[in-house]
């Protein structure tokens, strides 16, 4: 364990943790402790085998505090910010975990979503799972950005009214429409009415149709109302599934009618599976 600190890399990691530090790039520890890369490599493989340390990206490592031995590795709230430093790319905390970092589900959320400017594959360290979410336009939505400190350090996560938008960008990790709609219940009452309608010009249309029908249908008029009017100068709008999947389905055309169960004129949003919220 770090306690044990016959080598100079497990000095090094106590003292990172002594100053609340849970995460360092190798380029940085063979600098700090004097030794090469081969060295670094050698010490680290030891660190690992004794659960003390565990390897995110190559060359990237966090160090695993007592607390957190039975789960393999820190939650990635502890160093996620240093993670994304290090790759050299925009991000933030967004989706589900940010909709539960709102107080918006009492579900546990599985996965730890990040939205980044890159394409970069998911992560596995101890029981942790970090998936990776690509948007091109981060400066577009930068307003909806905020910076949250907490016991276990800094992070980039999105507003209430950006965590909505995303949703149903980003429907399937999401969890679909049913479960959007259970998050959105608590969501809705921390958001911006007038960011979520600045906002909602960077998004594409039928994700602002389909997120200003499920918050009327949540009764929740008052944060769409501007939305709507932004939308409206954007130009006509074409009818859309409320679910993307049926936009895609040869059977699913909402002219035909086949399996209708509502049709919203205001946001011109047809709906075949009515979203039902969990009792929360």
């Amino acid at each position: 364990m770090l306690y044990d600190q016959r080598s100079p890399l497990s000095r090094y990691a106590y003292d990172l943790l002594c100053n609340s530090r849970t995460a360092f790039a190798a380029k940085e520890a063979e600098q700090a402790i004097g030794v090469g890369h081969g060295a670094f490599l050698d010490a680290a493989e030891r660190l690992q085998r004794r659960k003390a340390l565990v390897q995110l990206r190559q060359g990237f490592y966090a160090i695993v505090p007592p607390i957190f031995v039975k789960w393999g590795a820190p939650t990635p709230d502890y160093y996620i910010d240093d993670l994304m430093r290090h790759e050299g790319k925009a991000y933030y905390v967004g989706l589900l975990k940010a909709g539960y970092l709102h107080g918006a589900t009492h579900q546990a959320i599985m996965e730890f979503q990040v939205v980044t400017n890159a394409r970069l594959p998911k992560i596995y360290a101890g029981r942790n799972r970090i998936f990776f979410y690509y948007r091109k336009d981060m400066e577009a939505v930068a307003e909806g950005i905020d910076e949250r400190m907490s016991n276990s350090g800094r992070m980039m996560i999105s507003s209430p009214a950006l965590t909505a938008l995303d949703l149903l960008r980003y429907w399937r990790p999401s969890g679909g429409i049913h479960f959007i709609a259970t998050m959105l219940v608590d969501l809705a009452k921390k958001i911006d009415p007038g960011q979520l309608a600045e906002l909602s010009k960077k998004f594409e249309r039928p994700i602002v149709q389909r997120l200003g029908n499920m918050l009327d249908r949540l009764g929740h008029e008052q944060l769409t109302a501007p939305m709507l009017e932004a939308l409206r100068k954007r130009g006509h709008m074409r009818w859309v599934e409320l679910e993307p999947w049926a936009a895609r389905s040869a059977a699913h055309v909402p002219q035909l009618g086949f399996g209708v169960k509502e049709r919203d004129p205001l946001w011109r949003v047809v709906t075949r599976n009515i979203p039902e919220p969990d009792d929360i």
